[in-house]
Formats: structure tokens, C-alpha cells, sequence
């Protein structure tokens, strides 16, 4: 018998034939009735005094209901920092900053009501490098602080800063030592999906949202903490997730426009619903941020690292968001990236009137990435080593705890660079240049949940009928990454029954229980350990009931055979086989004792048992349901940003061979090798779908993505004018999954939705140096960049 019959199998995505037929629901075709429509007057300018808003005009117009400005609502500070309000009312400092809004009873009509506001503004000093930020004599970005203290400087006030060992020392005993300094810019996370929500109140001032979040639990605190503000404290608040578009971070903070329908279903006492266009969603939600590293690091002659020091500067824009605290996941490939025993880092956020930033697949970790894996080329190649044996040489092993606490459990990553090497044929082709070259880079990842709350814990709630189907309530949200696919795969696999018999239940924080959100790449270690759990106590509630009852079957269905046939001789049966829960086994819908699998008497099908349990007649009714919540024994990182967040890490590489054209500078590239440490695959197919979605937003962060931000305004919010992959783009990967196991995965398995991005832009970089000798430090690396660096080194 194999060990397991839909664990790591290719079984079909589930609920998704709804969405490729038309048949889901989208926040964009939900309606409520007497739904309104809401939408957003934005700042002029970068940075101005807001002297006078006048609506009138708005609010004469014919269907609409509602016109708000910061003078029609309280002044509530939120955010991150509790750096701004709702709706701005002094002061704007970007040019995405909230100054009306307006609700109508069509889109049309509220669009219109928006051209009828007037508003004054005197303009104030902007500044949009964050390095003039920080010199003194900047204007400043806020004068005041959340609590009214007066502010001297635009850095924002957050203690990113790690250090373990001797650094002095250190650099004294390097053999090499290498310093070069990198930069990333701003990226958006391209959701097909464009963000909205519908705010809805009862006659009670209960609130229910409907919202694209992955974290709706942490939904419903942020709004908690406004409403306890604005005189609505202790009103219930129910968060419900419709059918999401991709999110890739976009959905992780409460954003401004949700604050704003809420205000708007309050004071209309309508449910109302905001939807951002194409171009809302690239100027008027937070990307991921830019920033500027400093990296050094050293060897000794044998090649071990044995010092990495890195200074980042991030433009954090104007308000905080989840962006500001980014450098918390950058800490991680800084100390922990490849053995190292001395470490540095610092970042600072600097506040700009540029957009502000938000969180985004990797969460850091590519930008920091970036900057550690071009320094290992920059020192492999300073100490005669080849790139690939200077990783191998200082690659984590098991067993590992890296200067960050992190304890590595299982661990392929020596597996992914041989796997790397052995698919590019690196030995036969790197350093050949004449435009053709060979890069590689590495990445490390929590993938076994990340507490960054004191709760990274995550619930199930499970039940079957009477036909043996089983509802699961989950407590995450299914974003598109292929969840409820392997959640089925899971239980079904777990319970004993087959996916077509599960039936899940996502992101509705009226019927689940708590969770940390679907985030961190942790919804398949998280969730399916939690559904590991629920399902052993599900079925030892059916096993009690098939003890006490398969005799009885077997006996009356003896009954019936000899009223049918008087010659009938019922068996003598070894009862004593079915005599205790823990010999028996469900699998495949069927019960049956472990010693007797194929028992012509005792393997009955699983909904003869829960038939028997719930209709006995007598008053002694029994259903089947369990829940289980799920919070590993891991750590949250104490204030030296010291801990082991995560119960497993994934590893991997990235190999690139490209080609590069010396007369244009555009870069083809040849062959992607993306080689993971997934400790096991749930399901190969979508697993490679991840990999495959992660290397192609990977290539466009390396090659072509980039918000252009000229003076504070985002000049290419449109498909036509950011240069995103399409699917003309053909990338010629080859994934390659690595299956170590890991002991604390849910069947073995490690999350693996943001690895793949992380280590291809650095890959790329390499590659390109490889081919023809200028290293480009500045993503994107366009043909302009390589071309410029060409002629600088004639």
C-alpha cells in the first residue's frame, strides 16, 4: 500500500474553475443593495498647505450623497507610525495623499462630483532624494510626531540595526576584502486584481467589510484601534474575503481608501464601495521601496566569509507603512545568507514627498538579497575562487544556528548550487565572456511560518455530514496561490477521504478562527498543520463510533442475509480486530482494521459510520467535528533582532546563462536554472507554477519593472508604460525541486511562495558580468545602464 495517496500528487486545481468560467465573485461584481459608489480626490502636489476646499458644487450635483474632507471627520491618525490621517486636511505630502472623497449612486456621477471640488493649496519645499532628506536644512517631511513632539530631522525613528562579532578584528584577519555599493528601486506588485472593498453597517453601527486582505484578522485590530477613536468602540467588526485577484503584499496593511469607505458607509448609513482603476493602483498604492547598499565583506585564503558589513538607505516616502519595516526581513540574508561569523547591518528609512511603501513578495529580502550576492561575486572573483565554489565553500548545512538564532533544520542548499552548476554545464562555460555568460545567487527564507506577531498561530474548523463530505472552515485567505487545492490534498489525505469530499471555507472572520494572516510564505506549513491536527482528533471521533458500531452492521446485515437465505451460517469473526480505535485506519472513504485491510466484514465505507452515529433514534445522536489552532514553538526577535522566527528556512539557487548584446545592450536570457529546497512537493504542478510566477517577477525586477518617480509623481501608471513580463516574454526555466523533508512540515513540506524571486535579479547581474565584464549595481539593468557602463570602461 503506498505511504500516501494525494500528498504529493498533481492533482488538479479545485474551486479555480469558477474563475476561469466567469463564476466567481470578484470585489468587482459584488453588489449590495443600495450600494453607493466612492471615490477619492487626490493632492495637486508633492507638497503643499491645504488653505480652502470647497465642495459645494460636489455636493448640489444630482446622486450624490456624501462629500468628506478632513474637516468632516475626526482627526484621526493612522498607519504604521501614526504618521496621517484619513483625509488630509493641513497639510499634503505626496502627491497620492487623500484630500476629498465622494460618495453617488454611480461611479460616473462620483467621478464628476470629484472635478467639482475646488481646492487652494500654497505650495510648499519638497525633497525626493532621501539622502537630501537627511541633510540638515531639509524640509521637513512632518513637524510633528504622532504624539506632538516636535520633529528635527526626516529619518524615521526605527532600530533596524544588527551586529554580532568583532568587526575590527575581523577585517584585520581578511585575506580579501571587497566593497561595492548597489541599488534597487521602486516596483509594483501588478495584481490583476486592482484593490477595492465595500464597507457595510448595521442599524447597530456593526460593521462588515468586504475586503481583498490576507490578513483579516489584522484587519479587524487596525479598525479596532480607529473606531475606539471615532466613538464606535466595541462595535463588531466582521472582515469577509471575496474572490481575491493576487495580492504579492499589496493587501497586507489596511490601506487609506478603506478607512475612507468606512467613513462614507457611515455617514451615508449606505454600503459603499471603492475600486481602484489601473492607474489608482499604481500611483495610489504603496510599492515596494527603493534603496541604496553599502556592502563589504572579507575572506581568509581558504575562502570562508568571515565578516559582512552592509549600510542600506530606503526612501520610505511620506507615511509609513509595512515598508518601513522591510529591514526586519533584510537582517535575516544579511547574517544569515551563507555562514559568516561577523556581521553589521544598518538601515534607515528616510521619509521623502515620494509615494510610500508597502510590503511585497520577498519582503526585503530581495533587495538585501541583491546586495549580498553581488558582493559575493565581487569577492569570489578578488580571491581568485569561482563564484559557485565560494558559495559552496560557505554554504549553511543542517544543524546550523546562523548569528541571528536561526536554527537550521533540514537544509538542501548544497543540493541546489550542485544542481545549478550541473544544469548550466558552469565548469565548461563561465568565463568564456564573448557575450555570453553564466551568474548564479542564493537565498535563504522563512518557510515554516515567521512570528512578527506574539500569535503566528493559525485555525481549522472542520465537520462531515452524514455522506462523508467535509466542510473546512480555514482561517486564511486564498490569494490565487493554489491553497485550497492542497488543503484538500492534506485533509483528504489525513481524514481518509478523497479532495473531491472537501469543501473549504476561506477568509471570514465570522466563522474562523484566528490567524496571523497568509503571508511570509507560511499558508501550507501553517495551515496544513493545523489540518493535520484537527483531522487526527475528526477521525478518532469516527474511529470510537466505527468500533461501537461496524459489529452492529456486520451483525444486522447477518440478520437481514439469513432472513433472506434460512441456510445462511454466519462466520465466526475475530471482533477483537475492531475491538480499539487505535488498530483501526480510515483511508480512501473506508474503515477497516490495520491488520485486516482488505477484512471482507470490517471495511465498511466511512458514511455507513457517520449514517449509524447521527440517525440512531434514540436520542443519542453523534456528529463529527473538530478544530485545531496551530502556533509553532518559535520566537519572536528580541531588541538586538536576535530569535528563530521561523520552525524551517528554505534555501535555494538561481543560475542564469544569458546573452548580451554589445551594440544595444539588451540582455537575452538563455537558460533559468531555479533549484529549491522545498522539503517536500505537495503538489508538483503547482509547485511549479510558484517557481515558474516567482523567476518571472524575478526577471522583470532584474530586467525591465520600474515606477518612474519624477519629482513625487508616478509617470508610468499604466500597463502600456511599466514594463512588465508578459507572455510574450518566454523565460526558458528549468526548475528543479529538491526534497530534503523537513520533520516540522505538514508531510515534510517548507512554504515556497516567495523564494523563487528572491535570488533571480542578483543571478542575472552575474550572469551579465560574466558576459561582458561591467557589473551593473543598479536594478533595473536596462540596456541604457549596460551601454553607459560600456563606454565608461573604453
Amino acid at each position: 500500500m503506498p505511504d500516501n495517496l494525494f500528498v504529493g500528487k498533481s492533482i488538479p486545481r479545485t474551486i479555480e474553475a469558477d474563475k476561469v468560467t466567469g463564476k466567481a465573485v470578484y470585489i468587482n461584481d459584488l453588489k449590495r443593495p443600495g450600494m453607493l459608489y466612492g471615490k477619492i480626490l487626490y493632492s495637486a502636489h508633492a507638497h503643499a498647505r491645504i488653505k480652502h476646499i470647497d465642495t459645494s458644487r460636489a455636493e448640489r450635483l444630482q446622486g450624490v450623497r456624501a462629500v468628506l474632507t478632513g474637516q468632516d471627520i475626526p482627526d484621526v491618525r493612522v498607519g504604521f507610525l501614526k504618521d496621517q490621517t484619513v483625509l488630509k486636511k493641513d497639510v499634503v505630502r505626496q502627491f497620492r495623499d487623500e484630500v476629498a472623497a465622494v460618495a453617488a449612486i454611480s461611479p460616473e456621477i462620483a467621478e464628476e462630483a470629484l472635478s467639482l471640488i475646488e481646492v487652494e493649496y500654497e505650495k510648499l519645499p519638497a525633497v525626493f532624494d532621501p539622502f537630501e532628506a537627511m541633510k540638515e536644512g531639509a524640509p521637513l517631511i512632518h513637524e510633528t510626531d504622532a504624539r506632538g513632539r516636535p520633529l528635527k530631522s526626516n529619518i524615521l525613528p526605527l532600530p533596524w540595526k544588527f551586529a554580532v562579532g568583532d568587526m575590527e578584528q575581523a577585517r584585520k584577519d581578511a585575506a580579501c576584502i571587497t566593497k561595492d555599493t548597489v541599488s534597487t528601486t521602486w516596483v509594483n506588485q501588478c495584481c490583476m486584481g486592482t484593490s477595492g472593498c465595500v464597507a457595510e453597517f448595521d442599524q447597530n453601527n456593526h460593521l462588515t467589510l468586504y475586503d481583498q486582505t490576507n490578513v483579516i484578522f489584522g484587519h479587524i485590530s487596525r479598525i479596532s484601534e480607529y473606531f475606539e477613536r471615532i466613538g464606535l468602540a466595541g462595535k463588531k467588526i466582521r472582515v469577509v474575503n471575496p474572490v481575491v485577484g493576487g495580492s504579492f503584499g499589496t493587501k497586507l496593511d489596511t490601506d487609506i481608501y478603506e478607512f475612507i469607505a468606512i467613513q462614507l458607509a457611515l455617514k451615508t448609513r449606505k454600503p459603499v464601495k471603492i475600486i481602484f482603476d489601473r492607474e489608482e493602483e499604481f500611483f495610489a498604492l504603496p510599492p515596494r521601496q527603493p534603496a541604496v547598499f553599502t556592502i563589504e565583506q572579507g575572506c581568509d585564503k581558504e575562502g570562508r566569509l568571515i565578516f559582512r558589513h552592509c549600510e542600506a538607505i530606503l526612501d520610505n516616502g511620506a507615511y509609513t507603512s509595512w515598508g518601513a519595516t522591510t529591514p526586519s526581513v533584510m537582517i535575516m540574508p544579511m547574517s544569515s545568507l551563507y555562514r559568516v561569523p561577523n556581521v553589521y547591518f544598518k538601515a534607515t528609512c528616510v521619509y521623502t514627498n515620494n509615494i510610500y511603501a508597502q510590503a511585497m513578495r520577498g519582503y526585503g529580502n530581495p533587495q538585501a538579497t541583491f546586495a549580498v550576492e553581488t558582493s559575493m561575486d565581487s569577492l569570489a572573483e578578488a580571491a581568485g575562487i569561482d563564484p559557485a565554489d565560494f558559495r559552496f565553500i560557505n554554504r549553511n548545512r543542517p544543524g546550523d544556528e546562523t548569528p541571528m538564532k536561526l536554527k537550521i533544520t533540514s537544509c538542501g542548499f548544497e543540493e541546489c548550487i550542485t544542481a545549478v552548476k550541473e544544469k548550466l554545464r558552469w565548469d565548461e562555460k563561465r568565463g568564456k565572456q564573448k557575450g555570453r555568460g553564466l551568474g548564479m545567487a542564493s537565498l535563504i527564507h522563512v518557510a515554516g511560518g515567521a512570528r512578527v506577531t506574539k500569535s503566528d498561530g493559525h485555525g481549522i474548523m472542520l465537520k462531515l455530514d452524514e455522506f462523508g463530505h467535509v466542510d473546512v472552515i480555514e482561517s486564511g485567505t486564498d490569494q490565487g496561490q493554489g491553497s485550497p487545492t492542497v488543503i484538500s490534498q492534506i485533509v483528504a489525505e489525513a481524514l481518509g477521504v478523497r479532495p473531491e469530499d472537501i469543501f473549504l471555507t476561506f477568509g471570514d472572520t465570522a466563522l474562523a478562527l484566528w490567524d496571523a494572516g497568509t503571508h511570509a510564505s507560511r499558508h501550507t506549513f501553517m495551515a496544513g498543520n493545523a489540518a493535520r491536527i484537527a483531522c487526527g482528533k475528526a477521525k478518532r471521533q469516527i474511529l470510537d463510533m466505527a468500533v461501537e458500531l461496524i459489529p452492529k452492521i456486520v451483525k444486522a446485515n447477518f440478520k437481514r442475509m439469513k432472513r433472506k437465505d434460512p441456510e445462511f451460517v454466519e462466520p465466526d469473526l475475530d471482533y477483537g480486530l475492531i475491538a480499539d480505535p487505535e488498530d483501526m485506519d480510515i483511508r480512501d472513504r473506508m474503515i477497516f482494521p490495520k491488520r485486516a485491510p482488505e477484512h471482507p466484514y470490517f471495511k465498511v465505507p466511512i458514511a455507513a459510520i457517520l449514517q449509524n452515529g447521527l440517525h440512531v433514534g434514540i436520542g443519542q445522536s453523534r456528529v463529527v467535528a473538530a478544530e485545531a489552532f496551530y502556533d509553532p514553538p518559535t520566537e519572536m526577535l528580541n531588541r538586538d533582532m536576535m530569535g528563530n522566527l521561523s520552525m524551517t528556512y528554505a534555501f535555494g539557487a538561481s543560475g542564469v546563462e544569458v546573452e548580451v548584446d554589445e551594440e544595444t545592450g539588451e540582455v537575452k536570457i538563455l537558460k533559468l536554472v531555479a533549484a529549491h529546497d522545498v522539503g517536500k512537493a505537495m503538489n508538483p504542478t503547482l509547485l511549479l507554477g510558484q517557481i515558474y510566477g516567482a523567476a518571472y517577477t524575478g526577471v522583470g525586477y532584474g530586467l525591465t519593472e520600474e515606477i518612474k518617480v519624477r519629482n513625487g509623481r508616478v509617470m508610468n501608471p499604466s500597463f502600456r508604460d511599466y514594463q512588465m513580463l508578459t507572455a510574450m516574454d518566454v523565460i526558458p526555466i528549468e526548475p528543479v525541486i529538491v526534497e530534503p523533508g523537513d520533520p516540522d512540515g505538514p508531510y515534510g513540506a517548507k512554504g515556497v511562495g516567495e523564494p523563487g524571486l528572491v535570488p533571480t535579479a542578483p543571478a542575472i547581474a552575474n550572469a551579465v558580468y560574466d558576459a561582458i565584464g561591467v557589473r551593473i549595481r543598479a536594478l533595473p539593468i536596462t540596456p541604457e545602464k549596460i551601454l553607459t557602463a560600456l563606454k565608461e570602461r573604453k
